[in-house]
């Protein structure tokens, strides 16, 4: 079998290309003496308009500080790849930026009143992104997979105002801070393995009854048959990215910082 048709065959069955790392480029961003290794894919911006922001949020696998991690250990190939992939990008070009966390910090802390010290710097990061770039932000997503999943449901309870739709996977949060914070201003699809024994789904369901409670907009899949690598599924649903694009903040309290 040749390679071509290999690569062929996996775009067909819906599985992701096997993108490499050459797509993203590799850069740093430094705030308040802290640096965060990121990547960043640029997508054809002759497309007419700004266009949105994909923000990956690696799981443990992916922590360090080569800068490579992010998209290419345990599972995170899956979920910063997908974006990139010819056949979504024909559909829904996008920016898509995978920072990378450094060994002994965290993307999220639940019980906290404050974001964590990575959590601002990738506020930060968006920030000055959108300054760079044509990034419409009122399209900015935020997915993340088990340890960048909890920085998921931490980040939308605490600047809901900057993202229009987040992808948390196997992941815990705050119920009550998230349905209070989050409400309807960003749209959720949250996965779950019932089997994860990590990551008990007992405190998802707990997050998107309340959630639903608070009138939010929330979409939850969860895997009966599955424990915490729920991403090997969730990537390969082919109306995830519709989904993801099709959303949009109403507001424009976010287009010139959100940083404040």
């Amino acid at each position: 079998m040749s390679r071509t048709f290999f690569l062929a065959a996996l775009a067909a069955l819906g599985g992701v290309a096997q993108t490499t790392s050459a797509a993203f480029a590799p850069r740093m961003f430094g705030q308040a003496g802290r640096l965060m290794p990121y990547r960043l894919f640029v997508p054809d911006t002759r497309a007419t308009g700004p266009l949105p922001l994909v923000v990956w949020l690696h799981g443990a696998s992916g922590v360090g500080t080569d800068n490579r991690r992010q998209i290419s250990e345990g599972g995170n190939e899956l979920g910063s790849r997908l974006w990139v992939r010819p056949d979504i990008q024909a559909k829904f070009p996008a920016f898509v930026v995978a920072p990378q966390l450094p060994p002994g910090q965290q993307w999220g802390a639940a019980f906290s009143e404050r974001l964590t010290p990575y959590g601002q710097l990738v506020i930060e990061l968006v920030d000055a992104l959108a300054r760079e770039f044509p990034i419409d932000r009122n399209r900015v997503y935020l997915v993340g997979q088990s340890l960048g999943g909890i920085g998921v449901w931490d980040l939308i309870s605490k600047r809901p105002d900057v993202f229009a739709a987040a992808v948390p996977l196997c992941a815990m949060g705050n119920p009550t801070r998230i349905a209070t914070a989050v409400g309807n201003d960003v749209k959720v699809w949250a996965f779950h393995g019932a089997r994860d024994l990590g990551m008990p789904v007992a405190n998802v369901r707990d997050i998107v009854a309340a959630l639903k409670a608070a009138g939010g907009d929330v979409r939850y899949t969860e895997f009966p048959d599955m424990a915490h690598d729920v991403w090997t599924r969730a990537f390969a649903l082919p109306d995830l990215p519709a989904w993801l694009f099709a959303q949009r903040r109403d507001k424009d309290e976010c287009v010139d910082t959100c940083s404040n």
